[in-house]
């Protein structure tokens, strides 16, 4: 038998990006996060327009399945295709942090109640930052019988904090859930949680693909060669859901956090049909007007030829058909 070989993106202790990332130094995280925490107790003008939706529409068409997709804030999104309804990095809390108060806190509602949700057949999570994985979110919807999909060594927190089931998955591995295939993909990130836990869990995107319906969850990522890729390999889609914000200073986020102009190119390598913009106007994490990235790619598309019909910013608790 011939001997296995390690995977490139993982190490002795974890894993790594196939392409170094940079953070930009002491010189620049130190007055940035000085900065966040000067606007730990203010909320800045710029939070994501919300519109009442008591999710009748969606608890009805859990079982009729019409496409549809509908953003719940941050990077959580709700879709239903194919007859499965699902969510990505579900986070309904006030506080993307270890402990309240510590922020940075949530500055407008989700677009959906918990409990308004339908029944939810699956969910994906990206990567273990607090903004993405949100512990009493997981509980709440292990206790109405979820399933959780997430990347490798992430299954070890939901575990001990008596989330589950639990299905892990590396970069290209697939998983079946009734008619949909899901595919763990790369993403360029990175995970920490504690103190000393640097990349000890895998990051990545996910592409689920169904009998009539391809839809992209990038979760965080920098703009990297792997959209294409991902695209070679699994696309085209119908709909991408990719982050447009949390970028600035440039310095810091370049390699982990795509640009507006950035997240609209990785759609085009991806093979996307439409484009949701997400990840912008419900926390205030980063330097940029949190109503910028929205505004920002939209020029982008105009710029490009490309109308609304393709390039989406939706209210939070909107619904559309796709």
């Amino acid at each position: 038998m011939g001997s296995l070989t390690r995977p490139a993106h993982h190490t002795d202790r974890g894993f790594r990006n196939v392409i170094a990332i940079n953070h930009g130094g002491a010189a620049v995280a130190l007055p940035f996060f000085l900065r966040r925490a000067a606007w730990l107790w203010r909320t800045r003008p710029g939070a994501a327009p919300l519109i009442a939706n008591d999710g009748a529409y969606l608890r009805k068409n859990a079982s009729h399945s019409v496409p549809t997709v509908t953003w719940i804030g941050h990077a959580t999104v709700l879709v239903q295709m194919d007859h499965a309804t699902f969510v990505t990095d579900p986070m309904w809390s006030e506080w993307a942090s270890p402990l309240p108060w510590l922020g940075p806190r949530r500055f407008v509602s989700p677009g959906l109640a918990f409990e308004a949700l339908p029944p939810i057949d699956f969910v994906l999570v990206s990567h273990n930052h607090y903004d993405h994985l949100d512990v009493p979110s997981l509980r709440r919807l292990a206790a109405r019988g979820t399933r959780f999909v997430v990347p490798l060594k992430v299954g070890a927190l939901l575990a001990r904090a008596g989330i589950g089931p639990i299905d892990e998955l590396d970069w290209w591995q697939s998983l079946t859930v009734g008619p949909i295939t899901i595919h763990c993909v790369p993403s360029q990130h990175w995970s920490k949680r504690g103190f000393a836990d640097d990349n000890t869990s895998l990051w990545a995107g996910w592409a689920v693909h169904g009998p009539t319906r391809r839809f992209y969850f990038a979760g965080d990522s920098g703009y990297f060669p792997g959209f294409a890729e991902i695209g070679s390999r699994l696309g085209p889609f119908d709909l991408a859901a990719l982050p447009i914000g949390a970028y600035e200073p440039r310095a810091m986020m370049r390699t982990v956090h795509l640009n507006p102009e950035e997240a609209l190119q990785a759609a085009l390598d991806i093979g996307a049909e439409r484009i949701l913009g997400v990840h912008y106007g419900t926390f205030d994490l980063t330097d940029e007007p949190p109503d910028e990235p929205p505004r920002r790619l939209h020029a982008e598309a105009e710029r490009r030829g490309l109308g609304d019909a393709r390039v989406w910013t939706p209210a939070l608790g909107e619904i559309r058909d796709w």
